[in-house]
């Protein structure tokens, strides 16, 4: 390893002795553990993807093959000045119904530092008749405008067409996906339809981009970076092949071509995603035989699945880290969703910290004034190349079993991304993936701001939407819904043994626990207790020495054994099925 001026030579084997002499010291590995075996025992795990090493050296890295920005294999970056000249495009997303106000909220995001539109039609969205009235004093010319009218698209386009015609050179997209809608909706999508849609804006309307392959869709199903990346790689080759067979060259197809990925607060997977997205589309204008024409064109949007109705507050730093990860990334272009995005529709207000987070990020964080920021570190370049290395993978098992359209019909999609969210589902209901102001550190007393309520989608098939913060957001509706009905919360009655200086941490870490579920805490009685002591208070007869044999159940704070005691909290605990047999012993409705 290199080492700084002072210090000597460090080798990754004394490295690996330093490691295992802390772990056998902290008990963590059996007698026998060798050196070798420590990286595979640090090593972290991933959902549905590859195992993180602990450490990352150029030798365990290998050769670095990212190459330039705006070159093969563009994982550096699909241009070659990157972001330098005006910072990526800071793109809106606008859903509402009247075109009025959406009219004035589209020219404020303009004259306040957006760059482009993204916006709904249709279903959810904007009536597509009402696109002119909702865009009237926009200069379509230099705002790039994305539709996104999922079935609606044809209605769209042409309402695009005529409102366009006469201009000169357009940008942005028609948002034509029908095997995003296939996964949304379960409904097979018409190919056909995108590659008409294509041919059109080649001939009629250069800059702007028929077809958006919407990844998001399979991340919001509970996928991993990997199953996002490889279908939406699926999803590339088939649209590829439709345009293509419709009479587009290989290199008019791919400029058709926009791809959108999720943005999350795990900063490093999000970056190495969007470095390898490129990497994977790469090899497969490679394969086609334009590998110059290749470039990924990327539209990140900060998750939904990983925002919160309760506490939203932190949304605002989750959508932060996400949009500086998608930044440093090489996205072409960025929305950030207002934090209150899941109460309800977005005020104006909110509205405009979404639209600022990036302005910040741009102008006074710099963040665009360096190509590929994250390029060269070992450990990005290790986690890029996995990650196209296993979607490669997956890629090609959906290929093999006759492309996307027939993986989704067969359940091969579903099935693997159900069983990534399993493992995920898991890792939230014991905390180990801890949601700030929700599984960890929530609160009870919080008022969450008001919204006037959207239509929720209309699910009728396909993969189904999940979120992250669900199951403990369900246990907090049991507990509102009490709380409205008796005009108190559900309670436990907390037991303390010791002094405070003994009791204190557990105390705190179960009164949290169970806020995490909407149930308060109180010395008063209740038909569940809780025991919070140190562990040489905790007595084989401590629960008849209470008297709390006719409750109807005893729960402990901490791990062991003890006679009467029906459940234990502790870290590591499955949260969820703690606070949901809780609310159950305390009469709460399901």
């Amino acid at each position: 390893m290199t080492t700084s001026a002072g210090f000597g030579p460090v080798s990754a084997e004394k490295w690996r002795a330093l490691a295992l002499a802390a772990l056998r010291k902290s008990g963590a590995v059996p007698e026998g553990t060798t050196p070798e075996q420590v990286d595979e025992l640090l090593a972290t795990a991933t959902h549905g993807g590859p195992r993180i090493a602990a450490l990352h050296t150029a030798e365990t890295t290998g050769q670095v093959s990212a190459g330039w920005p705006g070159q093969q294999p563009f994982v550096r970056g699909g241009r070659a000045a990157g972001s330098l000249l005006g910072g990526w495009d800071v793109r809106q997303r606008h859903a509402g119904a009247e075109p009025k106000a959406v009219r004035e909220a589209i020219l404020g995001d303009l004259e306040n530092g957006a760059t482009s539109l993204w916006l709904v039609l249709g279903d959810g969205g904007l009536p597509v008749g009402a696109l002119a009235e909702a865009l009237d004093g926009v200069h379509l010319d230099l705002a790039g405008v994305t539709l996104d009218a999922g079935a609606d698209v044809a209605a769209a386009a042409a309402a695009w067409f005529t409102l366009t015609a006469g201009l000169e050179r357009t940008t942005g997209g028609l948002g034509a996906d029908p095997l995003g809608l296939q996964a949304r909706t379960g409904e097979p999508g018409d190919l056909r339809q995108a590659a008409v849609l294509a041919g059109r804006c080649v001939a009629e309307a250069p800059g702007t981009r028929a077809v958006t392959v919407d990844a998001t869709v399979y991340h919001e199903a509970g996928g991993s970076e990997v199953e996002e990346l490889a279908c939406a790689t699926a999803a590339g080759v088939a649209y590829l092949r439709a345009l293509t067979g419709a009479g587009l060259s290989v290199t008019q197809a791919l400029g058709q071509l926009e791809f959108r990925f999720a943005a999350t607060t795990d900063q490093f997977a999000t970056i190495a995603k969007l470095r390898a997205a490129r990497r994977l589309w790469a090899r497969v204008g490679e394969l086609c035989g334009a590998p110059e024409a290749a470039g990924q064109r990327q539209h990140a949007v900060t998750s939904v699945a990983m925002l919160t109705v309760r506490d939203p507050w932190v949304n605002l730093l989750r959508s932060t880290i996400a949009a500086f990860a998608a930044g440093t990334g090489g996205a072409d272009a960025v929305t950030v969703l207002p934090f209150d995005h899941r109460l309800g529709a977005p005020d104006e207000f909110s509205q405009r910290l979404a639209r600022t987070t990036q302005t910040l990020l741009i102008e006074e964080a710099h963040v665009a004034r360096v190509i590929d920021p994250a390029g060269g570190s070992w450990y990005v370049e290790r986690r890029t190349e996995q990650l196209a290395q296993a979607a490669w993978q997956w890629f090609t098992t959906i290929e093999k079993a006759g492309g996307l359209p027939a993986a989704l019909d067969s359940g091969l999609v579903g099935d693997r991304i159900a069983a990534t969210w399993a493992q995920r589902a898991d890792a939230l209901a014991h905390r180990r993936d801890p949601i700030t102001g929700v599984s960890e550190f929530p609160n009870l007393a919080e008022e969450p701001p008001r919204r006037r309520p959207v239509p929720a989608p209309v699910v009728t098939g396909g993969l189904p939407r999940r979120r992250y913060a669900e199951a403990f957001e369900r246990l907090r509706d049991r507990s509102d819904a009490h709380l409205a009905a008796t005009g108190e919360r559900p309670a436990v009655r907390l037991v303390t043994l010791g002094a405070a200086a003994a009791h204190g941490q557990r105390l705190t870490f179960t009164t949290n626990l169970f806020a995490a579920g909407g149930i308060a805490v109180t010395t008063g009685d209740s038909d569940v207790v809780c025991l919070c002591g140190p562990d040489r208070d905790y007595t084989p007869t401590m629960v008849t020495d209470l008297g709390l044999d006719g409750v109807s159940r005893v729960l402990l704070a901490g791990e062991g054994d003890v006679p009467g005691v029906d459940g234990y909290l502790h870290v590591g605990c499955d949260a969820v099925a703690v606070l949901t047999t809780t609310l159950d012993d305390l009469g709460v409705a399901p």
